[in-house]
């Protein structure tokens, strides 16, 4: 499996368990949707590596806590702590509406109502406060921030994102 096949769901963030257990973070809205999972990818030197679970629970809100298959020691265990875990993108629930992954809208025209098309997303900055989407206009790069309050449609047939972007936000960029 190839990581650009894959959405990273989180990673494993410490051992629970002399019997080889690890809490993995779920990085998700919606931890319960992970619940029953028969098996995930970790990442080991660039690769993912499947691995099968035995059985798994909620822990805490935002951790699953997991036993995989042939991992039952903490020596087992630790060579698992702080790899990033993924899954195939076709297990990705579908959204609707408003609601987007990151991802699926790379690529995607943002139009603003006022001034109309003002640019494709090339990428998603979600290490700031408040995410960035950010979207190239010719040679220059636009960051407009992800407020519900400028979005208005995420249009998924004409890969376009509509938003009402305040004035003399786009302005200042161009």
């Amino acid at each position: 499996m190839r990581k650009e096949d894959c959405f990273y769901l989180g990673k494993v963030a410490k051992k629970f368990s002399f019997k080889g257990e690890v809490l993995v973070y779920l990085d998700t809205d919606e931890p319960e949707l992970y619940e029953e999972m028969e098996s995930v990818f970790v990442e080991f030197n660039k690769n993912l590596v499947p691995f099968f679970i035995e059985h798994s629970s909620l822990h805490k809100n935002d951790f699953l806590r997991v036993q995989f298959e042939d991992v039952d020691s903490e020596e087992e265990a630790d060579k698992l702590l702080g790899c990033a875990v993924y899954l195939p993108l076709s297990q990705l629930p579908k959204l609707e509406g408003d609601k987007f992954y990151f991802h699926e809208v790379i690529g995607f025209e943002i139009e603003d109502q006022r001034l109309g098309v003002i640019g494709v997303i090339q990428s998603v900055n979600d290490s700031t406060a408040q995410p960035l989407f950010e979207v190239l206009n010719g040679a220059v790069e636009l960051l407009i921030p992800m407020i519900d309050l400028f979005l208005v449609e995420i249009d998924r047939p004409n890969k376009k994102v509509k938003m009402n972007l305040p004035e003399g936000l786009v302005e200042m960029y161009l």
